[in-house]
């Protein structure tokens, strides 16, 4: 009797692609709002015309922009992370099913992963 033993990349592929919807999402929209809210404070300063607030604003700034660039490398990270521990793997396709849907959730690679997870 062959028993199948259970995939973690194949049997759990929809929450792979959440996951890679949500990591897109940190890379597009939140460093996005974060240079916007920077853009405000500073133009708020700015209109005031006190040095201090200008100065406070302007730090902010630049640290709401550090910020969004980490936030926007966390995926690569997360893909660098994965690609480290793939190289470790035994059964590299099921590594590959894994980063397609982080990396790429709304690709054909994915969606057909999570079409035959569904079934």
């Amino acid at each position: 009797m062959l028993i199948m033993q259970p995939s973690i990349c194949t049997d759990l592929a929809p929450i792979w692609q959440i996951v890679g919807w949500v990591l897109w999402v940190f890379k597009i929209v939140i460093p996005i709002i974060i240079i916007i809210f920077g853009m405000i404070d500073l133009g708020k300063a700015v209109v005031a015309s006190k040095d201090d607030e200008i100065k406070k604003s302007v730090k902010s700034l630049v640290m709401r922009a550090v910020a969004g660039i980490i936030i926007f490398f966390i995926p690569l990270i997360v893909g660098v992370i994965f690609s480290l521990v793939g190289e470790f793997n035994q059964n590299r396709t099921e590594y590959d099913k894994c980063a397609a849907c982080i990396t790429n959730p709304g690709k054909t690679p994915c969606t057909t992963y999570v079409e035959n997870a569904t079934k």
